[in-house]
């Protein structure tokens, strides 16, 4: 079995950057589609960003112009650089993606377990 694990969550004053990084837990083939959501307290799970393995992105109209998702193919990585962050951005970001484990195994969709974004002065 295969775990996607995030990383470089934490507190960051308004108006602050952090960037979030998704990996898998041991090596894999390649990840196709890779998407970030967030869950806020008492809300839903919503979709971030998302990037197909042909780099197509989309983004919620909450982060346009503010985050870009990107990946590293050779690292099978996929980042999510978070600008000019607000309160509103404070929530638990899960990194979300269709993963192949081998050359001849079709994807599956693995979720990570969650990294906690504060945005607080």
């Amino acid at each position: 079995q295969v775990q996607l694990v995030e990383s470089g969550g934490g507190l960051v004053q308004p108006g602050g950057s952090l960037t979030l990084s998704c990996a898998a837990s041991r090596s894999i083939f390649r990840i196709y589609t890779g998407n970030w959501y967030r869950q806020a307290a008492e809300k839903e799970r919503e979709l971030v960003a998302s990037m197909t393995r042909g780099s197509v992105t989309s983004y919620a109209d909450a982060v346009k112009g503010r985050f870009t998702i990107s990946r590293d193919n050779a690292k099978n990585t996929v980042y999510l650089q978070m600008n000019n962050l607000t309160p509103e951005d404070t929530a638990v970001y899960y990194c979300n993606a269709d993963v192949g484990l081998t050359p001849v195994s079709g994807p599956s969709n693995y979720w990570g377990q969650g990294t906690q974004v504060t945005v607080s002065s």
